[in-house]
Formats: C-alpha cells, sequence, structure tokens
C-alpha cells in the first residue's frame, strides 16, 4: 500500500511539474524577480536609516552628558576656590560617573556608526546589482519575446502550429468527405446502370433497354421518311384523280344527307 501511494504521489508531482512548467513564463519570472530585489534594497535602506537614526541619538546623549561634565567641572572649579572642598570633591564625583557614561555612548556609537558603514556600502552593492539584474532581465526578455516570434512564424509557415494545424485538419476532412462523396456517387451510377439496383424514379435504364429503345426509335424514323417519300412521288396524280372522281358525286352525296329519303 506504501508503495502505491508513493507511486501516485511520485505521479502527481510529476504532473504538476509538467502543468506548472507549461504555464510558467519566463518574463513573469523574471519580473518577480526583480520586484523581490527591488524589496530587499527597501528593506536595507530602511536599515540603514534606521542605524543612523540610532546614532544620531547617541551623538545627542554624548553631546548632553559632555555638557554636563564641563558644567560639574566647572562647579567643582569654582567650589574649591571658594575652599568648598567637599563640594569641588561631589561636583568631581558626579563629573566622573558622566564620562564613565560618555565613554560607553562613545563605543555604542563607534558600533553603530561601523553597522552603518556597512549596511550603506552593502546597499550600494545590492543596488548595483539590481541595475544589472535589470539590464540583464530587460535583455532576456527581449530576446525571449524575438524568439517566441520566430518561432510562431515559423510553425505557422511549417503549418505545425496550433491554428495552422486547425486550419489544415479541417481543410483535410472537407477533402476527404468531397472524395467520398464522389466516389458514393460513382457507385450508384455504375450500379445503376449494371441493373443491381432498380430506379425507383422509373427515369434510369440500363445499357441493353436504352439501345433496344435507340434501335426502335431509330427504325420509326426510318418508316416515317419511306412514307413522305412515297408521299411526295406519288402525291401529284393521286391528287387529280380523287378530285375528277369525286368531285360530281360530292354534290350528290351531300345532296342526299341532306334530305333522306324514306321508304314506305
Amino acid at each position: 500500500m506504501s508503495g502505491v501511494m508513493k507511486r501516485m504521489g511520485m505521479i502527481f508531482r510529476a504532473k504538476a511539474n509538467k502543468a506548472l512548467d507549461r504555464a510558467e513564463d519566463p518574463r513573469e519570472t523574471l519580473d518577480y524577480s526583480y520586484q523581490k530585489q527591488l524589496e530587499l534594497l527597501q528593506k536595507v535602506r530602511r536599515g540603514v536609516a534606521d542605524v543612523a537614526t540610532s546614532r544620531k541619538r547617541l551623538e545627542l546623549q554624548l553631546n548632553q552628558l559632555q555638557g554636563q561634565s564641563a558644567k560639574l567641572e566647572d562647579q567643582g572649579r569654582k567650589a574649591l576656590a571658594l575652599g568648598r572642598e567637599d563640594l569641588a570633591r561631589e561636583a568631581l564625583s558626579r563629573r566622573a560617573a558622566l564620562q564613565q557614561q560618555v565613554s560607553d555612548l562613545e563605543v555604542q556609537h563607534q558600533t553603530l556608526q561601523g553597522e552603518e558603514e556597512k549596511l550603506t556600502l552593502a546597499a550600494q552593492r545590492l543596488q548595483a546589482k539590481v541595475d544589472a539584474f535589470r539590464t540583464k532581465k530587460e535583455t532576456i526578455k527581449a530576446t525571449y519575446t524575438a524568439a517566441q516570434a520566430q518561432t510562431r512564424i515559423a510553425e505557422s509557415f511549417s503549418g505545425i502550429s496550433e491554428e495552422m494545424s486547425d486550419v489544415g485538419l479541417a481543410i483535410q476532412r472537407a477533402e476527404d468527405k468531397t472524395a467520398q462523396l464522389q466516389a458514393r456517387a460513382g457507385a450508384i451510377d455504375e450500379l445503376l446502370a449494371s441493373g443491381a439496383l432498380d430506379d425507383q424514379s422509373g427515369l434510369a435504364k440500363d445499357d441493353i433497354q436504352a439501345e433496344l429503345d435507340r434501335l426502335s426509335g431509330g427504325t420509326d424514323v426510318e418508316l416515317e421518311l419511306q412514307r413522305m417519300k412515297a408521299e411526295l412521288a406519288g402525291g401529284s396524280s393521286a391528287q387529280q384523280q380523287a378530285i375528277e372522281g369525286g368531285g360530281a358525286a360530292a354534290p350528290q352525296d351531300r345532296t342526299q344527307q341532306s334530305h333522306p329519303r324514306f321508304e314506305k
């Protein structure tokens, strides 16, 4: 069971990696990395500003303590001049305590000043790296865009792009369907001509029937042509005889037809 789960996990990771690789755009990745570097640079700059602020605060405290130390020294000197040795000793004691604080603050000030210098140098170096990365990023993005355009053009010319492949497949399907319909129409015509299929409309005829109809039609035409020739050849004499033989009888027949006799 554990082996099956491990295999399923490996397959899932492989599929996810492939999907992420397909969805990843190097230009977007470069822009994201550049944005992160800018954020890091901004943090370093804020760090430098914070350290400089702390250093400046220590400088103000040092100036204040040094001022108080100088004042106590002056007070001790005046008290000693007035014969107040006890007051002079107290003033010098307080001054000594302030001097210890001044020494500690000077050490902290030097430490902060060193940190500020380090952070300033780091910020400068990081700024140079960010600028260099920005230049390289724009160069890579331009090169990638140009390569992508060239690849699409090449795929369009070669017909292996998705759009052109769809068009090519559509043309191929149309050609195949046209050829199939043409072949089917030709096969049906051959079957009708051979008599293997009956024409339900009664219009189509096979070869033998068509030949018989052609011969019959030709015979009728020949007979009609011979009859017309015979009429043209003997037409004049026959017409004259018909006129002479039937000219007198015609009125009588008409009279008889007009006035029929009734026998008793």
